[in-house]
């Protein structure tokens, strides 16, 4: 999981989303497994990269991530 995080901190030091500056089905299709992640003792292994972090506080904040989310 560490290694995935790396590679996600690296692209998104450079682009807003995974697949560019543009929301895409790249970052809509990690929501149902990082929610999952983020009700486990694991959700703290974000706090070591912050851009995954904000990318992912981004896509919560989302009205349609919240309903899938609710």
């Amino acid at each position: 999981l560490k290694k995935v995080l790396e590679v996600y901190e690296a692209r998104l030091t450079k682009f807003k989303y995974l697949a560019g500056d543009y929301l895409s089905l790249a970052d809509l299709n990690h929501v149902s497994t990082t929610l999952c992640l983020g009700a486990t003792p694991h959700a703290s292994l974000f706090d070591a990269y912050p851009h995954v972090k904000a990318w992912w506080t981004d896509l919560l904040a989302k009205p349609s991530v919240q309903k899938v989310a609710a």
